[in-house]
């Protein structure tokens, strides 16, 4: 079955840092529960559930930490060949 998805991704204008969202969703059985966007800079809650789950993650400063990292880590380190390689193709 489907149960428990977790998904991450990136939104990017630009290959600048400032431009870039990073995101992650939290989903139980096609349901989406809470997410974290670097937007916000904080994790949402969409369920009675999830409020809960965002509001421990928020008060998780690891988890809190490593999100903002994944920004950097994952997001940008990506996001240059992903923009240049769109560029030279439009």
């Amino acid at each position: 079955g489907y149960l428990w998805h977790v998904e991450g991704g990136c939104v990017f204008n630009s290959s600048d840092l400032n431009d870039i969202e990073y995101f992650q969703i939290y989903n139980y059985n096609k349901l989406k529960l809470f997410r974290f966007s670097s937007t916000l800079d904080k994790f949402v809650g969409y369920t009675e559930f999830g409020i809960k789950q965002a509001t421990a993650f928020n008060n998780n400063k690891d988890i809190i930490a490593d999100v903002r990292a994944s920004k950097e880590h994952i997001c940008l380190n990506n996001i240059k060949n992903d923009y240049e390689s769109a560029l030279t193709k439009s």
